[in-house]
């Protein structure tokens, strides 16, 4: 009986010290294969609430005014995303409560398929600028802007829209005459008959998953497109 009971200790403690010996993943870090092989990679996913350490990172870049939304209705999600090469990215990303348990589905969805996600960090990485952001590609939701259309409060001020690979998903829309492509460099991208990387498609597996989880895509909108964004109401 005591060396049942002393097996069991040393167990526990082998445990321990195997949880202690983890490394701490930072967004943007890649995890190697061999680690997800043996702790899986469950633990990558999760919705807390906002810090107070990420609060004093955001006010006054992404987050600008109560108006939109407060604190106490926004969550910090961390996420697994694969590249185009497969490799297992950390993921982050700021979102409103209503729909954290939508993309934490979508995207533990996207992750198991190995449904190619390019970048995945908060704004504040580049200082708030969503040119910038989308410039390098990067997948983001939360940041209170104007609307890319211009003349309305943009869905991202509510953390109620999600855009998606936006360099090769770009929005363009004919205004007088004169033809709108964000990101800027884009302009290739808009022939959807194209191949080329990180393009999403109707009726792929990201569009799939988001609209079953109520969202609208912007590729379906009639007065422009934009390809990488998908928004959900109230």
């Amino acid at each position: 009986m005591k060396n049942i009971r002393l097996y069991i200790v040393l167990f526990l403690l082998a445990l321990a010290s195997l949880a202690l010996a983890q490394p701490k993943f930072h967004p943007g870090q890649v995890v190697p294969k061999p680690y997800l092989k043996v702790f899986g990679y469950e633990r990558f996913f999760s919705v807390s609430p906002i810090t107070e350490e990420l609060r004093k990172t955001m006010e006054g870049c992404s987050f600008k005014a109560k108006q939109y939304v407060d604190w106490d209705r926004l969550r910090y999600l961390r996420v697994l995303h694969c590249d185009e090469d497969g490799n297992a990215i950390v993921g982050e990303m700021v979102c409103n409560v209503i729909i954290a348990e939508d993309l934490m589905e979508i995207f533990k969805a996207l992750y198991q398929a190995a449904y190619p996600i390019e970048k995945m960090l908060l704004v504040e990485n580049y200082g708030g600028d969503d040119e910038a952001s989308m410039r390098d590609n990067n997948t983001s939701c939360f940041n209170q802007r104007a609307s890319t259309s211009g003349g309305t409060v943009s869905k991202h001020s509510y953390g109620l829209a999600v855009d998606i690979n936006p360099k090769y998903n770009p929005y363009h829309k004919v205004r007088d005459g004169k033809t709108i492509i964000r990101p800027e460099g884009s302009e290739y991208y808009i022939n959807r008959s194209e191949q080329f990387p990180y393009k999403i498609e109707k009726d792929d597996l990201c569009y799939r998953l988001f609209r079953q989880h109520g969202f609208y895509w912007g590729g379906n909108w009639l007065s422009g497109k934009d390809y990488q964004h998908f928004e959900k109401g109230w």
